[in-house]
């Protein structure tokens, strides 16, 4: 049976600043993230099974992303936890917000990189990642490949 990709597209809505950064993005802002996550697998082939010629069920899929990425960041605040911000983000959470603290600066290259990590530990074993994209604005986006992190 030929490998199949398939991809579900989720979205969210994440607040984040960039320390040190020496534009725009150095202040507290948001966006309306996009992310597409495409796995790859053969589609089952038992017929009796109830999800024969599924890779995966869009539902299990739906799953795993929605518990990993976004129910955490949607609608929270993201920063660094090794810069200053950190004092920012005590403030925050002192008054109730969502606030998130990474070990890596939230720039949607990095994001993506830490979406693939979690993802990837929750599919089972005979589905793979293969890519992710995470688009930041209707004209900027990161992509991730299995194939380049090989």
């Amino acid at each position: 049976m030929s490998g199949i990709r398939i991809t579900k597209q989720f979205s969210f809505e994440t607040g984040h600043a960039l320390y040190g950064y020496d534009g725009k993005c150095k202040n507290v802002h948001g966006h309306s993230y996009k992310l597409s996550v495409t796995v790859f697998g053969k589609p089952i082939s038992d017929t009796n099974n109830v999800k024969y010629g599924m890779v995966i069920d869009f539902s299990d899929l739906k799953k795993i992303v929605k518990e990993e990425i976004v129910n955490v960041f949607d609608h929270a605040t993201v920063f660094n936890k090794n810069t200053p911000h950190v004092e920012l983000a005590k403030e925050l959470a002192d008054r109730g917000h969502n606030v998130l603290l990474v070990d890596y600066q939230p720039t949607s290259e990095m994001m993506v990189i830490d979406f693939s990590k979690k993802i990837k530990k929750r599919l089972p074993p005979h589905i793979s990642l293969y890519s992710l994209k995470l688009q930041e604005t209707d004209t900027s986006f990161a992509e991730w490949f299995a194939y380049d992190n090989i």
